[in-house]
This record gives C-alpha cells, sequence and structure tokens, in this order.
C-alpha cells in the first residue's frame, strides 16, 4: 500500500536520485554562467579604469608642470616647451558640433522617408546605399575632401557665404577652403550613415497602431510622423545623435586632411583649426623630449574626459526623455 506524505516532508526527497541531481548540476550551471557574465560585464569597467590610470601616469609630467592651466592655455610651443590645450580641445567640439548641426537633419529626412515614405523596393536599395557609405575608409573621404570638396568650398559655398553673412563673425575673412568648416562637413558626411541607419530602424519600431489612430483622427502623413512617429522614437534617436557625436570626436584621418591643423580658437568657420584626434597622429612620431609626449598623452586624456562627458550626458538625456514618455503615457 502507498503511504500518504507526512507533512512537512521536503519534495526533493520524493524525488528520484536522478531527477535530484540533475537539478543540482542545473543549479551549478546557472551559478557559473552568471559568475560568468558578471566578470564579463565588470571587464568592461575594469579596461575603462585601467587605460585612463595608464594615461594619467603617463601624463603626470605635464599635469604636474602645467596643472589646470593646460585646459585654458592656448600656447603649444614645442621648442620652447610651452603645451596648452585650449585650441585642440576647441577644434575637437566646434568640428563636431557643426557636424551634428549639419548632419542630424539629413539624417533624419533620410530616415523619416526610408522609414515612412519610401516604397519597400526602394527603402531596401537606398538603405543599403546609406549603409555602405559608413563602410568607406576616412582616408579615402578624407582624399575626396581635398580634391573634390575643399576646391568647391573654396570657390562657390565660401564666397557666397562671405558675401551674405560676412557682417558675421562665423563667416568672415578668406576663403581657404581648408578650415573648420570642411572639417565640420566631412565629418558630417561620416556621421550621417550612423545616425539615419539606427534612427530608421528605430521609426521601424513604432507601432502601427500609432500610425493608425493618428489617422483616424484625421491627421495628414506628415502630422502622423511629426506627432505619433518622431515622439515615440525620440529615446533611439537621441542615442543614435550620441553615436554620432562619439564618431565625430574620436575621427581622426579624414578630419586631419582638412582642417588646416592650425592651433587657433577662432570664431570663423573659414579659418584653420586642430582636432586632439589629430594633433596625436600628426605629432607623436615627431615628440622627442619627455614633457612633449606627455604633453600629447596629456591632449589624450582631455578627450577620453570628453567623450565620458559627452556619454554620460547623453545617458542621462535619454533617461529623462524616456521618463517623460513614460509618465505622459501613464497620465493619458
Amino acid at each position: 500500500m502507498l503511504r500518504p506524505l507526512q507533512a512537512g516532508r521536503k519534495v526533493s526527497t520524493l524525488l528520484p536520485p536522478a531527477a535530484s541531481l540533475t537539478r543540482g548540476r542545473r543549479a551549478w550551471a546557472d551559478s557559473v554562467f552568471r559568475v560568468v557574465l558578471s566578470l564579463f560585464g565588470l571587464s568592461v569597467i575594469v579596461l575603462v579604469g585601467w587605460m585612463l590610470v595608464q594615461l594619467v601616469a603617463a601624463a603626470m609630467p605635464a599635469i604636474t608642470r602645467f596643472g589646470p592651466a593646460f585646459l585654458w592655455t592656448t600656447r603649444w610651443d614645442p621648442v620652447h616647451e610651452v603645451f596648452g590645450g585650449l585650441t585642440f580641445a576647441f577644434g575637437t567640439v566646434a568640428s563636431s558640433v557643426l557636424a551634428l548641426i549639419i548632419g542630424v537633419p539629413i539624417s533624419l529626412g533620410v530616415a523619416i522617408y526610408l522609414a515612412e515614405i519610401a516604397p519597400s523596393g526602394v527603402s531596401t536599395v537606398l538603405s543599403f546605399i546609406v549603409e555602405l557609405l559608413a563602410s568607406i575608409p576616412s582616408v579615402i573621404l578624407g582624399l575626396w575632401g581635398i580634391f573634390v570638396m575643399v576646391p568647391w568650398l573654396r570657390s562657390v559655398v565660401e564666397p557666397a557665404l562671405g558675401a551674405a553673412l560676412g557682417w558675421m563673425p562665423l563667416f568672415s575673412g578668406p576663403a581657404y577652403g581648408i578650415g573648420l568648416l570642411a572639417g565640420g562637413m566631412i565629418l558630417a558626411i561620416m556621421v550621417i550613415p550612423i545616425i539615419s541607419s539606427v534612427s530608421r530602424e528605430v521609426l521601424k519600431t513604432v507601432p502601427q497602431a500609432q500610425r493608425e489612430g493618428a489617422y483616424a483622427l484625421g491627421a495628414t502623413r506628415w502630422e502622423t510622423i511629426r506627432t505619433a512617429v518622431l515622439p515615440y522614437g525620440r529615446v533611439g534617436i537621441i542615442g543614435a545623435i550620441i553615436l554620432g557625436l562619439g564618431r565625430a570626436l574620436g575621427e581622426t584621418m579624414a578630419v586631419t586632411m582638412v582642417i588646416g591643423n592650425r592651433p587657433q580658437v577662432t570664431t570663423s568657420l573659414f579659418q584653420p583649426a586642430y582636432t586632439i584626434a589629430a594633433a596625436l597622429a600628426n605629432e607623436f612620431s615627431e615628440a622627442t623630449t619627455p614633457i612633449y609626449v606627455s604633453s600629447l598623452i596629456l591632449l589624450a586624456v582631455v578627450l577620453f574626459v570628453i567623450s565620458l562627458i559627452v556619454n554620460a550626458a547623453a545617458r542621462w538625456l535619454v533617461w529623462r526623455v524616456g521618463g517623460s514618455t513614460i509618465t505622459g503615457g501613464l497620465g493619458t
């Protein structure tokens, strides 16, 4: 006869030995899997921290000699061993911001067209072409910039801007072709594929019910995109813009070939400028003194910190926008 179960008797004692052993192995495998993934996640933090520590250690002679004044000093004189990083930080931030000003509207227009307006076959072909543009090596874009874009800027664009808006400091001075405007435009060409591709995928994930609801209320296609599609995907679009900004901040070869490489803080887009990445590429092999090398590494630390600040600000902005979106959705 089968004996009734005793109260409080553990279920595990009722399982066959093989089943109990199998469950124990699965629990052990889950624990190992969790630990391995945790180590992978922590390895990224350790790698970033280790890189920052090594850079700071190598830049310590320049930090000790110049101190915080390195950040707002404009003189870069290897002969007299006087170094300041303001001109390079200015060129990096100015060219990247200019790239976003030029590239973001074009990228969003491309993404909206591919996701909302273009027929399926046209969207597939154009999406492939846009992604192909992102795979072009930067040195090739730099050569195209030197032989095609710079002469066009020098002979057509900059004279027209100077004639129409020369009273503004941004568009004053002689038209060199090579300068901050050229650097911003070449960076814009490089960030457009990234922003447009990610934004297109974000817009394609918007539920069709969003569009149908707007159409049911009598909205036009543009009103539907503006009021129902873009607000729904704005968190992803902001993330795409930040990805493009990260590409612009760290780009080296293309911008080095067209920006002019003159360390100066200028208010004119026609004047040459210099970026941190370009300075590291151009001058590191020529640095012959320890303080020169240390100053260049300190520039790398500055670029590293700028990238961290931009990414932290982006995460905060995405969190704020995402939180407001969720709150708004709950309120409705």
